[in-house]
């Protein structure tokens, strides 16, 4: 097993499979390169059933802050503030998505928790969970930013999952958005594609990065089958269909988080912060 920089070379665990470890430690605070690959691939599954659900409801991709920073330009050449405002809403709500993981990883990493991963993920549940149920009513709040609260709700979830995929992988995983995982792909397959003549052995063989091109092409793949779950799930179940997701962000991040119950008890006594 690899661990990346960050973390110590032991694997907690004793007699379980390796699969089983891994599974137990897709949120814990050691972590595996195997564990950010597949805490990536259900991460992505789960942004690609949001922005796919939240575009039939909504009619716009909520994680999709480059869209968003071009509506922001386009609304301020327009002189049209619905546009601007829109943007700068979502913008604002991902970032601060981005800035709360921020905040909780540092926390759980300064107290020393096993959950520093797993704290974002139930917040991200915790927020779902309510969304999923009552979704619909949220539709008719408004905001400042002439739009529903439920795009800047779905925007800082967003925010908050991207930050947890980065924080785990180092920035290596992207979850929310694939422009970066399908630039990969195309640069792995380009080098699997590319013809090494033979008087280039001097100057070194181009050889692609199977790893690498495995972990673009499973998140892609996992974000249009989670586009696809997420599509059907609205248009025949409506927001309802959220609850599974939120249930699986909340399995991912109770193992770590039971652990660290007596000592998140005792830091709460105590005011900590």
């Amino acid at each position: 097993m690899r661990f990346d920089d960050n973390t110590p070379s032991k694997c907690p665990g004793r007699t379980r499979p390796p699969y089983m470890r891994r599974l137990k430690l897709l949120t814990h605070r050691r972590r595996l390169v195997a564990s950010n690959r597949a805490l990536g691939l259900l991460l992505a599954f789960n942004a690609g059933a949001v922005n796919a659900g939240g575009f039939l409801v909504l009619h716009m991709y909520t994680s999709h802050m480059t869209g968003f920073t071009s509506q922001l330009a386009d609304g301020l050449v327009l002189g049209n503030a619905t546009l601007w405002l829109n943007a700068l809403g979502a913008i604002l709500a991902f970032v601060l998505g981005a800035a709360v993981c921020a905040m909780l990883v540092n926390w759980g990493k300064q107290h020393r928790l096993h959950s520093v991963y797993a704290l974002p993920l139930m917040l991200e549940a915790a927020l779902m969970f309510p969304f999923g149920l009552m979704g619909a009513i949220t539709l008719t709040w408004p905001t400042p930013f002439a739009v529903p609260i439920t795009v800047l709700l779905l925007a800082f979830i967003m925010g908050l999952q991207n930050a947890v995929a980065s924080k785990t992988s180092g920035g290596s995983i992207r979850t929310t958005h694939m422009t970066g995982n399908i630039t990969d792909l195309g640069i792995e397959l380009g080098k699997m594609l590319y013809w090494n003549r033979l008087e280039a052995q001097a100057q070194g063989h181009v050889r692609h990065n199977p790893a690498r091109l495995r972990q673009a092409g499973g998140l892609v793949g996992m974000f249009v089958l989670g586009g696809v779950a997420g599509a059907l799930g609205f248009k025949h179940v409506g927001f309802v269909c959220v609850v599974p997701l939120a249930a699986l962000l909340l399995a991912l991040s109770l193992p770590p988080l039971l652990k660290d119950a007596p000592q998140l008890l005792a830091l709460a006594r105590s005011g900590s912060t």
